[in-house]
């Protein structure tokens, strides 16, 4: 089965399988996240997935606008470490955190 995302102004393609339609649904809903037109920052709809690791250990996959180099990151279920969603604050929207120069130099 083939899933699209469209983030920001580009379409992305995930291809999920399973031996039956279960699994194949199963491999889908993993992919839990919405579609997000724009940076919840700066209103750009240029936005990319990055991937990164830190510490040689802390796996992050992240959404990140290009302009402003703002991100919001994905995060995992404890129980089932292949579900992913875009993390949100408390009133459900998305949790975008803007780029800050001195975090990113330690």
């Amino acid at each position: 089965m083939m899933i699209s995302k469209r983030l920001g102004r580009r379409q992305f393609h995930f291809t999920v399988q399973g031996a039956n339609l279960h699994e194949v649904v199963t491999e889908y809903e993993r992919l839990s996240f919405p579609d997000v037109a724009k940076c919840g920052i700066c209103g750009s709809d240029n936005l990319d997935l990055t991937a990164r690791v830190a510490q040689d250990k802390f796996k992050y996959t992240s959404l990140r606008c290009l302009d402003c180099r703002s991100d919001v990151t994905f995060g995992k279920r404890q129980e089932d470490d292949q579900t992913y969603f875009l993390r949100k604050t408390e009133d459900g929207k998305l949790d975008w955190k803007a780029w800050n120069k001195d975090e990113a130099t330690k």
